[in-house]
C-alpha cells in the first residue's frame, strides 16, 4: 500500500509545473486588471496598465524553466508583451473601454496559452 501512495506522489511531482515566480507576479496584475475589466469596471486596468506591462518586461528577460518548451515560451511571452504594451498604448491614448476589454482579453488568453499550452506535460 504504501509502494502505491509512493508511485502516485511520483507521478504528481512529474506533472507539476515548476515555480516561475515571475509569472505567479504577472498573474497577480493580470488577474486584478483582467477581471475587474470583464465585468465592465475598467478603472483598475487604467492604473495598473504601466505595471503590467513593467512585469510582463521583467517575465519576458527571466529565465524559462525547466518543464516549458523553451522556443514556444520565449515567443508567446514576446507576444504577451507587444499586447500588454497594446494596452498600455489604448489607456495613454484614452481610447474607449470597449476596446480596452479587447486588448486586456487577448493579453489575458496569450497568458493563460504560457500556462497551458507551453508546458511540456508529460
Amino acid at each position: 500500500m504504501a509502494g502505491i501512495i509512493f508511485l502516485s506522489a511520483a507521478a504528481t511531482a512529474q506533472t507539476k509545473t515548476p515555480e516561475w515566480k515571475e509569472q505567479t507576479q504577472f498573474h497577480g496584475i493580470m488577474s486584478r486588471s483582467f477581471h475587474p475589466a470583464e465585468e465592465g469596471n475598467f478603472a483598475p486596468l487604467k492604473q495598473k496598465a504601466d505595471s503590467l506591462v513593467m512585469i510582463a518586461k521583467l517575465w519576458d528577460a527571466s529565465a524559462i524553466p525547466v518543464g516549458y518548451k523553451a522556443k514556444e515560451t520565449k515567443e508567446t511571452l514576446n507576444k504577451l508583451l507587444t499586447r500588454c504594451t497594446a494596452v498600455q498604448s489604448a489607456v495613454k491614448e484614452k481610447k474607449p473601454d470597449a476596446e480596452l476589454k479587447k486588448l486586456i482579453t487577448e493579453a489575458h488568453e496569450t497568458f493563460h496559452k504560457i500556462v497551458e499550452e507551453c508546458t511540456d506535460k508529460k
